[in-house]
């Protein structure tokens, strides 16, 4: 009788046993769905991030140009730190880094608050892949993300009857002593601007 209650025991438990294997296996393949999906999400995020600071760098360099073009009125210094004048035509570098990274910019447009730059949406050319779960398969991610540029320097205007330029005090105490006769030394846009990804609470 023992041997035959074993038997009965063993045989009742082992639908039970396969029953929690394919469990197991279910969440595996669930948790894998999930994984690919953030992946695929992370990736999208990536490209939104990269394709908005090519474009804000690439307007950087045009500010600080239009700034040397203009160093000798510093009336117009403020208006052109805020890209005032400037041709904001960073969006096809936003194409060139979005593609770098395997994505394809959505749209691309300037904006001027909290500082001048760009919001940028990419969508992934990768799909999430196979999935178990319904539908998701050709899904591919779309993120933006907003890159601006900040003016590192602050001026004060010199009065009608100066010669002198404004001297720039910048951060970290940098201070630049511009001589309208002996341009040669200008700070580069990288000592005038900070470009970076805007915080959520900044915009």
């Amino acid at each position: 009788m023992t041997g035959s209650r074993s038997r009965d025991d063993a045989g009742q438990a082992f639908p039970i046993y396969i029953t929690v294997v394919a469990g197991l296996l279910f969440l595996a393949f669930a948790y894998l769905a999930v994984g690919q999906a953030a992946a695929n999400r992370n990736g999208a995020q990536t490209a939104a991030d990269a394709a908005a600071l090519a474009a804000a760098l690439d307007t950087r360099d045009e500010i600080t140009d239009k700034w040397v073009e203009n160093i000798l009125d510093p009336t117009k210094w403020q208006g052109i730190f805020a890209g005032v004048g400037v041709d904001f035509n960073g969006c096809a570098r936003a194409d060139q880094l979005a593609a770098q990274n395997d994505a394809t910019r959505l749209s691309c447009g300037s904006v001027s608050q909290p500082y001048p730059g760009y919001a940028v949406v990419v969508k992934t050319n990768k799909t999430v892949g196979d999935s178990i779960v319904p539908g998701v398969e050709g899904k591919q991610s779309i993120e933006s993300a907003t890159a601006v540029i900040e003016p590192l320097c602050e001026f004060k205007l010199p009065g009608e009857d100066a010669d002198a330029l404004p001297k720039l005090e910048c951060d970290g105490g940098v201070e630049w002593t511009l001589d309208p006769d002996d341009l040669t030394d200008l700070p580069g846009p990288e000592d005038l601007f900070d470009v970076h990804l805007a915080r959520a609470n900044d915009e």
